[in-house]
């Protein structure tokens, strides 16, 4: 039995799954959708969107759907803001990108993904955009892949979605390239997630032998291909190392 102190408050609880269901859609609920989503009756979500409401948190125009409000973006600032890691990583990430001249990405773990909280663009004018915030998906992306390889060690999912014909939806085939990964110190994501989307990643180890950050690599198919990432891997690791030296890892 949880101790009193651990046990969860159902209001809250619910208001969270709120947010979690806004943020996957990108054109707002309604009040009724959003019951159906989180499993409560209308009378109970629309008391929850009210108090999210007035404090900020979501959102909407009149009679429209709700969405996330902005006072999300100045927590979030607030949050990015004590990860010291961003503010060490981000010479380090300005170098990689002029020595392979693709966006450049700094994660870190996030519950059961990586999180996207800094990036530096590409100079081409056709780049791989990366989005603050944006989670990774962990058995379809470089990122992802690292995040599985170095942290601490969870359940492979015994289904694995396809979201292109490139994706890895087989355990036993993952389980072997994230051992591939923790040997090389990088992983690949060759179309994977978006078909022509590569990416490569590599951990950045803290002083305690932990898992402190993912850097990546990404760019247009075209312009990644293998000869291009082969090369790509030196300067990755050499990036992810140093951000981790500077913050005591070895």
């Amino acid at each position: 039995m949880p101790s009193p102190s651990r046990r969860p408050i159902g209001s809250v609880a619910r208001a969270l799954a709120a947010l979690d269901v806004l943020a996957e859609s990108d054109a707002g609920l309604g009040v009724n959708e959003l019951a159906r989503r989180i499993g409560v009756n209308a009378s109970t979500a629309s008391r929850l969107l009210g108090t999210l409401e007035a404090a900020g948190v979501v959102e909407r125009a009149a009679g429209g759907p709700y969405r996330l409000g902005l006072k999300l973006v100045a927590l979030s600032d607030r949050v990015l803001a004590q990860l010291d890691v961003r503010e060490r990583a981000r010479p380090w990430l300005s170098w990689l990108g002029e020595q392979t001249g693709e966006t450049v990405t700094l994660s870190v773990a996030g519950g059961e993904e990586a999180i996207t909280v800094d990036f530096v663009p590409a100079p081409s004018s056709v780049a791989s955009m990366a989005r603050l915030g944006r989670p990774s998906v962990p058995h379809a992306t470089a990122a992802g892949k690292v995040m599985l390889a170095f942290a601490p060690p969870t359940a492979i999912p015994s289904v694995l979605p396809a979201y292109t014909e490139h994706t890895i939806t087989d355990p036993a085939v993952l389980a072997g390239e994230l051992e591939a990964v923790r040997r090389q110190g990088v992983a690949e994501a060759v179309g994977e997630r978006e078909s022509d989307l590569n990416a490569l990643a590599a951990p950045v180890i803290g002083r305690g032998g932990e898992l402190v950050a993912i850097v990546g690599v990404q760019g247009p198919a075209a312009r990644l291909p293998a000869g291009k990432r082969r090369a790509v891997r030196a300067p990755l690791r050499r990036a992810a190392e140093e951000i981790g030296r500077s913050l005591g890892g070895p």
